[in-house]
């Protein structure tokens, strides 16, 4: 027997049945398939309301899918996160008082080993605890054997195409990091900040040309000044040269060679007569707008500060500034020569870096890119072609605007964390080596060249180090060796040479890839491509950590190699994510899985939108509006959390979360537990075997298995269209309304008064309807509606989570007695608001007459007098087709008839007549205050718009109760004597 409802008792036990389990694991080779990659949360912290959200949108479209009969995959797995890993261990070292540098790379990256699984597996029992049905035999990692290996092969094959290149280029450089950032990692904001004008004398003495710039610094890199070519003030000036103030007679460009202070006066079209001076210092090498001029006039790079900001060699006098420092310096020497005209104040938006919040830098270095013009074209055309569906559908357009639009991806970070890029630079002849495991004929080799390309051992190496290695467990799945990781999840086939330190040496002796260095220790030789040379040395560099999560969807399903999961299970079905990412990880997904599988990564692409607290804003840690997603399902339930987050998840409309409404679907779970404890209680001679054809149903049963057919038909339609929240509020009206506050009650009579036969018909409804009813709200809210159906007398299988989800049953559906009980429910209400509106105290029995319409009204009227009588209170109820109301009665119009309230000794017309109109006059004085309010535009147009949309939602109320008032007042005065 159900006990009282404790839900993290349920959640927890159920939580470890489910990870100890294998309901959840997909099958190799059975179709029709379902398959979800799960967006990879970073290893750097614990789960907020947004991942809560996202995975419970996954979760429900997942067990559906399970529960409709799909061979299900949903791949969990974790992203390394290059950038933001890096800090937080960087951060934790400097409280040891630790220095990354004086640690160095290699023990550095120790560390971050050591760190990540603390909080890899911290988020993975948060996953668990919301309740999300992952395959976690599939996990994977981004920086796992076999992803790596999918990195490397890509890389390579993209370079050898000529679609990743590496160039001087000016990127979005974050000194504190020491790292180039994409475009996309780049957060502006409001600075003020000044414009200096500065003058740059002629070379010949005659006079000088005025610039204007916010960032004087980057004077010292200046290698022109340019005008418009149709500027008619500055038409003579060019082709001379002006001399750089402040800067050293030579200075060495990014070349090597020297540049002269002595700087051309150049035109382009590029420059704004209209915008200060008319005249623009050009710096090539420190602003991206400068770098395309510079190209154009094939004018030389000069950078003035080394990788954290502060001024180089080419800065002279100013050397070993921190940049801001140095700005002033120069600002106070310009001054001091009389070279500065005039400053003034200057409003403008200064890029910041997302992760470190660092201002930054425009930088010439040399980075990786990806040419994503060439592999944009395919990923254009099967959105256009509806391969892949967005919904909402307006996200197309905001994709392709992009896609359209796009620029070279610059994928290099100058960290340690990730992907080490997979060069190797020849240091005899300077040429560039891609090299990934494509050019070992053997698993072994391939296998001994991957651990060496995942800095697992060096490039000399021991014998008894590889196959420790091999024997050690495995980082993602410890129950696996490393070794039959890559045997079964990396290459899909076993190895026979790692049995013994014999049969290795055996194999490395006889292979030319292999060069024996010392008794145990061999080399791996890699040879230059163009030279023969093995005097190599690898990039420093990593790749971005999108570059990596591109290939999620088909490098966690075995590609390059393993092909059993990925005729499957590819394309993914749905990928469900936030419109915040379309950029970094949609369309880059969308690119490569184009480009290496000939396919779509995935077919539906579902955009959640942004949870916001209860005002509408969003919520941050400095507001302190931040509602932590674990702390509520503690609170609360995980169930709880999910369907209060399902309810709000309309399509295209922020979240706007409170921690009462969480509170209030807490009270629908008690309500889902109370109803089914009732059932069973009083079903302990029910023996779950009874079939529905063979008993003599009533009307109302007839009633509540059409509204069932009806429930699952609605439902099942809006979550096949991914609306959510129609499905949840579908469920949370059938269930509450029709199952517990009618059903159950029209039942009571048949449970405690009825014939043996009639008793059994109740019950086996109620309990097949609760049972429905379960595998409806399952997706939902797994924990509460597992724990109940494991005590249920009919259930069928083992467990709720791999139940068959219901489906419409035809035979049972019944208009005539669907509409029958759905008209005596507005029959009943209407009763109870007369009970409401006239303040008459609940235990008070009234006497009821009601005037059925026709015989057949009658009749089933009569059927359910006792159920009716107990639903509205009644001393006494009447059922005629040929009465006619008193003077002491007031009438209620009902599609089953008219329903009169005898109010003799318990209400006062007159008084009430009055109490009415006295109750009118307040509300339509309200109703003018308010529409005062909303016809003034400074209210509408200056107060915060939460307040607006609060008064308007007032003003409709006020509006209802005046017209409920009306009716009331026009009723009361029908009934005066």
């Amino acid at each position: 027997m159900l006990k009282e409802y404790n839900h993290q008792e349920i959640e927890n036990k159920w939580a470890d049945i489910y990870k100890n389990s294998e309901y959840f694991k997909a099958q190799t080779g059975k179709k029709p398939y379902f398959s979800v990659v799960m967006p990879p949360p970073n290893v750097t912290g614990s789960l907020h309301i947004g991942h809560a959200l996202n995975v419970t949108l996954q979760d429900i479209m997942v067990r559906y899918k399970r529960m409709q009969g799909y061979n299900v995959l949903w791949l969990p797995g974790f992203d390394h996160a290059g950038i933001a890993t890096q800090w937080v261990v960087v951060r934790e070292l400097q409280k040891d008082g630790i220095n990354r540098f004086d640690l160095g790379r290699e023990k550095f990256i120790e560390k971050v080993w050591q760190w990540v699984p603390k909080s890899r597996d911290s988020i993975k029992n948060q996953l668990i605890r919301i309740g999300a049905s992952c395959d976690w035999s599939r996990q994977r990692f981004t920086l796992d054997e076999g992803f790596s290996r999918a990195v490397r092969y890509a890389f390579v094959n993209l370079y050898k195409e000529g679609l990743i290149f590496k160039a001087p280029y000016i990127v979005n450089w974050d000194p504190k990091e020491k790292t180039a950032i994409s475009d996309l990692e780049v957060e502006y904001q409001e600075h003020k900040g000044k414009i200096w004008h500065i003058k740059y004398p002629l070379e010949d003495g005659s006079g000088y040309i005025v610039v204007a710039t916010t960032r004087p610094e980057t004077m010292l890199g200046d290698t022109a000044v340019a005008v418009n070519p149709n500027d008619e003030r500055y038409k003579d000036l060019i082709g001379k040269r002006v001399r750089l103030p402040l800067a050293p007679e030579k200075r060495i460009d990014i070349n090597g060679n020297e540049v002269s202070n002595l700087i051309p006066i150049i035109a382009d079209e590029y420059v704004d007569p209209a915008f200060g001076s008319g005249a623009v210092k050009i710096t090539p090498a420190h602003d991206p707008n400068d770098f395309e001029v510079g190209k154009r006039h094939n004018l030389p790079m000069v950078i003035v500060m080394d990788e954290s900001a502060h001024i180089n060699e080419n800065g002279g006098e100013f050397k070993g500034l921190y940049r801001y420092e140095a700005r002033q310096k120069i600002v106070e020497k310009l001054k001091e020569l009389g070279l500065l005209e005039k400053e003034e104040d200057h409003i403008h938006n200064v890029g910041h870096s997302q992760r470190s919040k660092e201002i930054v830098e425009p930088y010439l270095s040399n980075q990786w890119f990806v040419d994503t013009k060439k592999l944009a074209d395919k990923a254009i055309k099967v959105v256009e072609d509806g391969q892949i569906k967005f919904i909402p559908e307006g996200w197309v357009k905001t994709y392709l605007n992009w896609m359209y639009n796009i620029r070279e991806w610059c994928i290099s970070r100058q960290i340690w964390w990730g992907h080490r890029i997979p060069i190797w630079y020849c240091r005899d002849c300077n040429h560039t080596n891609p090299f990934n495991d494509d050019s070992y004929a053997s698993l072994e080799e391939k296998i001994i060249f991957n651990l060496y390309a995942d800095g697992k051992i060096g490039q000399i190496f021991c014998v008894d180090d590889v196959l420790n290695i091999l024997k050690d467990k495995n980082f993602t799945h410890p129950e696996k060796t490393n070794l039959e990781f890559y045997e079964k999840v990396v290459f899909g086939e076993k190895t026979s040479q790692f049995e013994s330190k014999d049969s290795l040496i055996k194999l490395l002796e006889n292979s030319d890839k292999f060069e024996k260095v010392y008794n145990e220790r061999y080399k791996i030789k890699l040879k230059c491509e163009k030279c023969g040379s093995e005097n190599l040395h690898q990039e420093e560099d990593v790749l971005d950590t999108w570059f990596s999560s591109a290939l999620w969807p088909f490098g966690t399903l075995g590609w390059p190699s393993r092909k059993d999961d990925l005729t499957v299970f590819y394309p993914t079905s749905l990928l469900v994510t936030g419109f915040d990412i379309i950029f970094f990880w949609v369309a880059r997904m969308v690119m490569m899985g184009t480009k290496f599988t000939n396919d779509v990564p995935f077919k539906d692409v579902y955009i959640h939108a942004l949870v916001r607290d209860e005002k509408g804003e969003k919520m941050s840690k400095t507001k302190g509006n931040v509602i932590d997603p674990l702390e509520m399902a503690e609170k609360y339930g995980s169930d709880a959390l999910r369907f209060t987050l399902a309810s709000l998840a309309a399509q295209g409309r922020d979240i706007r979360l409170s921690e009462k409404r969480i509170e209030g679907y807490k009270h629908f779970s008690n309500k889902i537990w109370n109803a089914s404890k009732f059932v069973l209680i009083n079903s302990e001679d029910y023996d779950g075997k009874t079939n529905l054809e063979s008993l003599s149903l009533s009307i109302e049963d007839y009633w509540i298995l059409t509204k069932l057919n009806k429930t699952i038909e609605n439902s099942t339609k809006e979550l096949e269209n991914y609306r959510y929240n129609e499905y949840a509020n579908i469920l949370y009206d059938f269930f509450w309304h029709d199952y517990c506050d009618w059903y159950i009650e029209l039942s009571k009579e048949r449970i405690y008064k009825g014939s043996s036969e009639e008793k059994k018909t109740a019950l086996t409804v109620l309990n097949f309807v609760l049972r429905e009813s379960l595998k409806l709200l399952h997706p939902i809210m797994p924990y509460i509606t597992e724990e109940i159906y494991s005590y249920l007398k009919n259930k069928d299988s083992e467990v709720l989570a791999v139940a068959p989800y219901p489906k419409v049953l035809e035979s049972f559906n019944n208009e005539e007695n669907y509409q029958f009980i759905e008209d005596l429910k507005n029959l009943i209400s209407s009763v109870r608001n007369v009970r409401s509106d006239f303040s008459i105290e609940p235990t008070r029995k009234l006497n009821i007459r009601i005037k059925a319409k026709d015989v057949s009204v009658k009749e089933k009227l009569n059927q359910l007098q006792n159920q009716i009588k107990a639903l509205i209170k009644a001393e006494s109820l009447e059922v005629s087709t040929d009465i006619e109301k008193t003077s002491t009665e007031i009438a209620v119009v009902s599609d089953l008839g008219e329903v009169f309230v005898d109010l003799q000794g318990i209400v006062d017309i007159e008084k009430e007549i009055e109490r009415q109109k006295k109750a009118l006059t307040d509300i339509e004085k309200s109703i003018r205050i308010a529409e005062g309010k909303l016809s003034n535009e400074n209210f509408v147009n200056k107060a915060p718009p939460h307040v607006v949309e609060k008064e308007r939602q007032l003003y409709q109320e006020l509006k209802e109760k005046r017209e409920k008032i009306l009716n009331l007042i026009k009723m009361l005065e029908s009934s005066r004597v």
